[in-house]
């Protein structure tokens, strides 16, 4: 996979963290992911579609992380993941995939995106439009990980 269809994913997802949450987040190494197990507790899911790329995005929040997330965004602690808290990681999903949209567009490629899907429980499942081609980033933040995840295909 290209690192200029990934790299915009990722950029969304630092910036939100940086000028939503006020988060630092350190990137990991990218990996080729191997099954569709789910590596936080919570992950919004949208598909893409574009010409001439099709696909999906993951972002996988660990339970510390998404707590930590939603008080530094909220300015409340939360005990334990709600409905709100889901509600958050689905608009955090939002919010990068429409950043990495503008910035691909910039570059001549235009997505549809879908709304997001939330899934949650421990363990659960992401299901990929392509899961042999599946890229991996690990972010890791002060307290918790969250795990970006795409999947292009022309």
């Amino acid at each position: 996979m290209d690192v200029k269809i990934i790299n915009p994913f990722l950029e969304a997802l630092l910036e939100v963290a940086r000028t939503m949450a006020q988060l630092d987040i350190e990137v990991g190494q990218p990996s080729l992911k191997k099954g569709r197990h789910a590596p936080g507790a919570v992950t919004g899911f949208i598909n893409l579609k574009g010409n001439p790329y099709r696909g999906s995005l993951a972002i996988s929040f660990s339970r510390d992380a998404l707590l930590l997330i939603y008080q530094n965004m909220l300015g409340e602690p939360l005990e334990d993941l709600d409905d709100s808290a889901l509600d958050l990681a689905g608009e955090i999903t939002n919010m990068v995939c429409g950043g990495a949209k503008q910035r691909l567009s910039q570059d001549g490629l235009d997505f549809e995106l879908t709304l997001p899907s939330m899934l949650s429980g421990s363990p659960h499942e992401i299901v990929h439009n392509n899961p042999d081609s599946v890229v991996t980033l690990p972010l890791n933040l002060e307290r918790g990980k969250m795990f970006i995840e795409v999947s292009l295909n022309r």
